[in-house]
């Protein structure tokens, strides 16, 4: 039996120094993370997260953003970006040299309200400021979009809320929509019903799936979204992270995971699958504690001198 046509190509969005991090309590080094994305570029992800600036007191593992943009080493063909909620954090990041930035709006009024202290209208206007700041210094801006498929305080959402802010946010001047799952509540019979209200107001071209995998779903979700089209996917290097908003919400989708199952399915990433794994095991030894991951648990648990069976197992075969 034949798979559905899908992507020849998939961009993979590298969140674990920013979405990854950012929720862990122990101090990590500045010289740690700059190194753990410097793996992480090695390991030839295309778009790397690298940072937050947004204020010290709501997320202190960010305090160092403009310390780690700065000490990156540059891959060429490598973009480098960072969230920032409003026009100042904007402002720090392009003083430290970031390639584009990230602005966060919700499809939960509720959510919005806990995890940014604004209305939705509110927010967006905020982004407003911060698109047209961005545009004039010749930096593109992403926009993410939280709760698409569920949200921890309001339950479900409607899927024409969430085309509704993702039309928003591409008249502001976004040059791409990531459609996230939050809390992990996702399912494969979900993400067709919301991308198809989501395409509607925006072309499909610049449509990002962003899934956490609180209920073991996240490749599920991907392998819908690939069914449908989306060829650009947000990944957390070992499984790292989840939001400090969101009770109950667990690790992004592993990077390995993803790139693990899109090798197989002969699906280009551009990405190295060892070197991925080498960088979420350094940032592993930092923290202290067993990622998520479940390809880098698997490589742990392999029988000496037959490791790289597993990574020759992800090598891209024809469809």
């Amino acid at each position: 039996m034949r798979l559905p046509p899908m992507p020849d190509r998939v961009t993979v969005v590298e969140v674990g120094p920013r979405d990854g991090l950012q929720n862990e309590g122990a101090p990590i080094s500045t010289a740690d993370k700059v190194r753990f994305v410097d793996l992480l570029s090695d390991a030839g992800l295309p778009v790397i997260e690298a940072a937050a600036f947004v204020s010290p007191k709501w997320v202190p593992q960010m305090a160092d953003a403009d310390e780690v943009v700065r000490g990156i080493a540059r891959r060429t063909g490598v973009r480098y970006s960072a969230l920032v909620p409003n026009t100042k954090g904007l402002g720090r990041a392009l003083d430290a040299g970031v390639d584009e930035v990230a602005v966060f709006a919700a499809a939960s009024e509720t959510f919005s309200r806990r995890n940014v202290n604004q209305t939705i209208e509110e927010s967006l206007a905020s982004h407003a400021g911060v698109c047209r700041d961005a545009r004039a210094a010749g930096v593109r801006v992403r926009g993410y979009i939280s709760t698409c498929f569920g949200c921890p305080y309001e339950g479900p959402v409607p899927p024409s809320r969430v085309a509704e802010v993702a039309a928003r946010l591409l008249d502001l001047g976004v040059f791409e929509v990531a459609v996230s799952d939050t809390i992990g509540i996702a399912h494969p019979r979900q993400v067709p019903e919301v991308l198809e209200a989501v395409v509607e107001r925006v072309p499909a071209a610049r449509v990002a799936l962003h899934f956490h995998d609180t209920r073991g779903t996240a490749l599920a979700n991907v392998l819908a979204g690939l069914i449908v089209g989306v060829a650009v996917f947000d990944a957390s290097a070992g499984g790292l992270g989840g939001c400090p908003f969101a009770p109950g919400a667990a690790g992004n989708l592993a990077t390995e995971d993803l790139v693990y199952m899109l090798d197989g399915l002969g699906i280009e990433t551009g990405v190295d699958l060892g070197a991925v794994a080498e960088a979420s095991r350094f940032i592993e030894s930092r923290l202290g504690r067993p990622l998520p991951s479940r390809y880098l648990q698997a490589l742990g648990a392999a029988p000496q001198g037959t490791a790289d069976l597993q990574v020759r197992c992800g090598e891209r075969t024809s469809r």
